[in-house]
């Protein structure tokens, strides 16, 4: 009793204490994250205009709840690269003082589905009435704010149509670059040539070093621009089912065969089971064993897993088959029987009408009408079988037009109803004409399949505790190993393999070929992190990663690792060039192709348009552009083409024909260049200075 009051006495001070110590590890771990000590309330800046976090906070919790079913750090990503665009774009309205009229705001909110189509917005004769949008407003003060938000997007939706229409309209296409086409398109060279390929020369003669890449790099910096990253090395320890586990589970399944004897506590003796080959309820049986419930459904063959398709689909009724595996899981199964045409193929010619619930109705006609047009292709179809395809293609008012009106394979009851029964209850190449609630269809029933009805006990190969365990152990030893020893030489003491490093961005989830990972992305962009940390991440169903930061990438390039493979065969080929070039020496073509062991060829009537050699070659434009320059007979120097150097002796140039009226190469030239609008804002992205500090905020 002495105790416990002295225990009453302190208990006062001993809450008082360990509410300090709460309030201490709260405060660290506040600061820790960031939370007390971010350096800007505001989410970022783009050319000095700040985006407030509350703001941005709202707009990415809207997004994440639109049921979109993405992620918070996905959301984020949209969220910013749409406040970007607009501070962008807006900035670029000021410039030009565009202004919208309400006429022009009008029109861009009646675009919008649930106004200009809303029955409460709409006249006698169904057409959008301005005065009861406005009146409905007025009468419902509530919704000022809806529209009002509305408002402000369509203000913005509506300057950015006059923005683009005055960059279309400044895309100007001259009469000089229509010419200029037709004479790429009608002007013909025939050349012969001697072609020293690059690959006459072993890529181990050559050697680039990450120096190399990275003065081509800067050189080409735009190619190859890139946001800042980190450098993170990881190995991933998998945690799967070793050999013994796999034995484990089939023979589980095997066991379930044959009956089984258990003791029962309450009559005291054993009770012997049934076992799968004599269940009287298979699907019960099923459901009791199996990690996947009982299907009453048949499936055809094609349905069934590709190795074992065979032998499980020429199962008889009552026997049993495997164990087998299927996917992730071991499975046995027992056959309950076929039933033919569980599946049926048929294509369709569908004749629409006023009214009708047609989706791509391509004319206009009554029902009368329709039906008429629908009984004459039925005439036509079963007059000649073989036009039902190119009738479906001209005639059919559903997308499976493009298809000759093949819908595929389909069970029963996945159509509407008379189609459905038209289809189940006749034979293969039966034509018919039912009507549905879409309209008229004309019917040919192209295939059936049988199927078979498998009872299936599947259960899943997955690591038993004990390997998770050594999967566990192994994982976190060389995680303690890699942060005192080398991490490439720790992995290899314990035979594992590290992979090819992944240079992350800020704001990335993926993570290489491990998908989202944003935690191990957003551990190597946290400032406590330093050169050379080591830290294990558990990856559900995965395993184990264990990852090291390597370092940060601040050039504004991407990283060598990155751009080797891009670059490294463009300075190989460089360096072969060099060496080719010093061998392709001789006074006349024949000597020079002599002299790197190659036949000369000819090419005739190329153009500057299709610059192709023959051969299989492929395009080569600094090839052909050189043969046109020269003149008759004129061998020209080395020529460093894509896929070899090449030395070109021109035997005639053709100059086509002038013509008067280039307009329908101007018009060429302009479909080509038609989209050059859109490259805008990822220009104006490129000048900005954009300042992103959402990691502050824990995104």
């Amino acid at each position: 009793m002495a105790v416990l009051a002295k225990i009453r006495q302190r208990s006062a001070l001993l809450i008082g204490v360990i509410a300090l110590a709460l309030f201490a590890f709260i405060i660290q771990d506040l600061i820790g994250k960031g939370t007390f000590s971010q350096s800007s309330k505001d989410v970022g800046s783009i050319d000095g205009k700040d985006i407030s976090f509350e703001d941005f906070r709202i707009k990415v919790s809207n997004l994440e709840k639109s049921g979109q079913g993405i992620t918070s750090t996905e959301a984020a990503n949209r969220v910013w690269d749409q406040e970007v665009s607009i501070a962008l774009l807006s900035s670029q309205f000021e410039k030009l003082g565009l202004r919208v009229g309400e006429k022009h705001l009008l029109e861009v909110l009646k675009s919008d589905p649930n106004i200009g189509k809303n029955p409460m917005f709409l006249n006698a004769a169904g057409i959008f009435d301005v005065v009861k949008f406005k009146d409905y407003f007025k009468a419902n003060p509530e919704a000022a704010q809806f529209i009002a938000e509305k408002e402000k997007d369509a203000e913005l939706n509506a300057k950015f149509q006059i923005y683009n229409t005055l960059i279309k309209s400044g895309l100007y296409t001259t009469a000089s670059e229509g010419k200029l086409k037709y004479e790429m398109e009608a002007n013909k060279v025939t050349f012969a040539f001697a072609a020293a390929p690059y690959s006459s020369i072993k890529d181990s003669e050559v050697k680039i070093s990450d120096s190399e890449i990275v003065d081509y790099m800067k050189k080409n910096e735009k190619k190859f621009k890139a946001d800042a990253t980190r450098e993170i090395q990881y190995v991933l320890v998998e945690d799967k089912p070793s050999k013994e586990d796999e034995a484990e589970i089939k023979g589980k399944l095997t066991a379930l065969l044959s009956g089984s004897v258990v003791y029962n506590a309450k009559t005291g003796k054993n009770d012997t089971l049934p076992g799968f080959k004599n269940a009287t309820n298979v699907a019960e049986f099923v459901n009791a064993n199996s990690d996947v419930p009982y299907d009453s459904t048949y499936v055809p063959k094609n349905a069934l897993p590709a190795v074992d398709a065979d032998k499980l689909f020429s199962l008889p009724a009552g026997a049993i088959y495997g164990p087998y595996v299927y996917g992730k899981y071991y499975a046995i199964s027992k056959s309950q029987g076929f039933k033919a045409g569980v599946n049926a193929k048929a294509s369709h010619i569908l004749i629409g009408y006023e009214g009708s619930q047609t989706p791509n109705q391509k004319e206009k006609r009554t029902k009368e009408e329709a039906k008429a047009k629908a009984e004459e292709i039925l005439a036509q179809v079963q007059a000649n079988p073989d036009s039902f395809m190119m009738l479906a293609f001209t005639s059919s008012d559903d997308s499976s037009a493009q298809q000759g009106g093949d819908l595929g394979y389909f069970g029963p009851n996945q159509m509407v109803k008379p189609f459905n029964d038209f289809v189940f209850s006749n034979g293969i190449g039966k034509v018919g004409l039912v009507e549905t609630p879409f309209g008229f269809h004309v019917i040919k029933i192209t295939d059936k399949q049988d199927g078979i009805r498998l009872a299936t006990i599947a259960q899943k190969i997955e690591p038993s505790e004990a390997t998770s365990d050594k999967v566990f152990t192994l994982a976190t030893k060389f995680e303690m190993d890699a942060a005192s020893k080398d991490f490439n030489a720790a992995a290899k003491e314990l035979g594992l393999k590290v992979a090819p490093p992944v240079d992350a961005k800020a704001m990335d989830e993926a993570f290489g070929p491990l998908g989202n990972q944003r935690n191990i992305v957003r551990w190597a962009f946290d400032k406590e992190t330093s050169t050379g940390d080591v830290k294990r991440f558990e990856i559900a169903n995965i395993g184990h990663v264990i990852a090291q930061y390597k370092g940060e990438n601040k050039s504004g390039l991407v990283s060598v690792t990155m751009a080797r493979p891009y670059v490294e065969p463009i300075l190989k080929n460089k360096k072969k060039a060099e060496l080719l070039k010093a061998k392709m020496t001789g006074s006349n073509l024949d000597a020079i192709a002599k002299a790197v062991g190659v036949a000369v060829q000819q090419a005739a009537d190329v153009t500057l348009d299709n610059p192709v050699l023959p051969g299989g070659v492929g395009q080569e434009p600094r090839v052909v552009g050189n043969a046109f320059a020269l003149t008759a007979n004129k061998v020209s120097a080395p020529i460093e083409g894509n896929t070899g150097v090449y030395v070109v002796k021109n035997i005639k140039t053709v100059k086509a024909p002038a013509i008067a009226n280039h307009a329908a190469y101007v018009e060429k030239v302009k479909a080509q260049s038609a989209a050059d609008g859109s490259r805008v804002l990822p220009a104006l992205k490129n000048n900005a200075k954009i300042e992103d500090n959402r990691l502050q905020f824990n995104y």
